[in-house]
C-alpha cells in the first residue's frame, strides 16, 4: 500500500525588519526634553541662559540704591556713612580744585609700576619652575616660603633696605602681584594632561613648538585666574601703602581725612578704590573670554 504523503501548503509570513535608528552624538549642551502629564514636551535648560552684558552691575547698584534710601529717610547718621549726593559733592569739589586727580594719578601710577613687575616676574619664574626640573627644584621652595610670610609684614623690612620712598611701595606691590600669578601658572603647567605630551612626542614637535602650541595654550585658564587675584591685589596692598609716609596718592587723601574727622572723603577713596577694582577685574574677564574663545564653561 502505497503511502500517500499528503501536502500541506505552509504559509511563512514575511520577516518584519525593525529599523532603529543610530544613536546620533550626545549634544554637550541645550535644552533636554522631557514628557509632561499631558503628552507634550518639556524644555528643561541645563546651562544658566544667555549672559547679558552689564548684568554683574545689578549688585552694586542695589547697594547704592539701598544707601541712597536709608540716607534720606535718616536710618544712617551722616557722621558716621554721609549720603552718596554728599560724597559726590565732595568728589566734585576736590576734582575741581585739582587735588583728586592728582591723588588718582599718582596711585594709578604706582600700581601700573609695581602690576607690570610682579606680572613680569610671577611668569617667568613660573615657566621656569614649570618646564624645568632644575627650575622647580630652586624656585618653588622659595617662592613657598615667601607666601608664607605675610607680604604686609615685610614692610619694615623693605623700608631699612629700599628708604621710605616711592621704591619700596613699589617692590612691595609687586610682591603681592606675583605670587598668585606664580601659584596658577605653575599648577597650570603641572596639570596639562599626559595625553598631550605623548602626542607632541610622537608628532616630533620641537621644544618650541610645544611650549607654543600645547603649554601655553593649556596653562592659560589657570593664568587669567592668577591675574584676577594680582589685579585685585594690587589695589589692597596699595591702600595701606599710601598711608605710610605718603605725600600724594588716594590712601594719602583717606589718611589725611581721618585726622580730620572727613567721613565723606575716606568714603569717597574707598568707592574710587572699588570701582578701579571692578572696572579691572571685568578688563581681565574680557580679555579672558576673548582669548579662550576655544573654552566652553558657563562662565562663557
Amino acid at each position: 500500500m502505497a503511502d500517500h504523503v499528503s501536502s500541506t501548503a505552509v504559509v511563512t509570513a514575511p520577516e518584519r525588519t525593525v529599523t532603529r535608528p543610530a544613536p546620533g552624538p550626545v549634544p554637550e549642551s541645550g535644552p533636554v526634553r522631557r514628557a509632561t502629564a499631558t503628552g507634550r514636551p518639556r524644555t528643561r535648560r541645563l546651562s544658566p541662559g544667555k549672559r547679558r552684558p552689564y548684568a554683574r552691575l545689578l549688585g552694586p547698584l542695589l547697594l547704592l540704591a539701598v544707601w541712597a534710601v536709608a540716607s534720606a529717610a535718616g536710618l544712617l547718621d551722616p557722621r558716621v556713612l554721609p549720603a552718596p549726593w554728599t560724597v559726590l559733592h565732595t568728589g566734585a569739589h576736590l576734582w575741581t580744585t585739582g587735588t583728586l586727580r592728582t591723588d588718582l594719578g599718582t596711585s594709578l601710577w604706582r600700581a601700573a609700576q609695581g602690576f607690570a613687575i610682579g606680572l613680569v616676574a610671577g611668569v617667568a619664574l613660573a615657566l621656569l619652575a614649570g618646564l624645568s626640573r632644575i627650575g622647580e627644584a630652586l624656585i618653588d621652595g622659595t617662592v613657598q616660603v615667601n607666601r608664607a610670610v605675610p607680604t604686609l609684614g615685610l614692610i619694615p623690612l623693605f623700608i631699612l633696605w629700599l628708604g621710605i620712598g616711592e621704591t619700596f611701595k613699589i617692590v612691595i606691590i609687586a610682591i603681592v602681584v606675583y605670587i598668585p600669578v606664580y601659584l596658577n601658572l605653575h599648577a597650570a603647567l603641572a596639570g596639562i594632561d599626559a595625553r598631550y605630551v605623548e602626542l607632541a612626542e610622537t608628532l616630533r614637535l620641537s621644544r618650541w613648538q610645544f611650549v607654543r602650541q600645547v603649554v601655553i595654550p593649556g596653562a592659560l585658564p589657570g593664568f587669567f585666574v592668577g591675574l584676577r587675584l594680582a589685579v585685585t591685589g594690587s589695589w589692597l596692598s596699595l591702600v595701606v601703602l599710601e598711608q605710610i609716609n605718603a605725600t600724594d596718592g588716594l590712601g594719602y587723601m583717606m589718611f589725611q581725612a581721618q585726622n580730620y574727622g572727613q567721613t565723606d572723603v575716606i568714603v569717597l577713596g574707598l568707592l574710587i578704590y572699588g570701582v578701579f577694582g571692578f572696572a579691572s577685574d571685568s578688563a581681565v574677564r574680557l580679555l579672558e573670554r576673548r582669548v579662550l574663545t576655544w573654552r566652553r564653561s558657563l562662565s562663557s
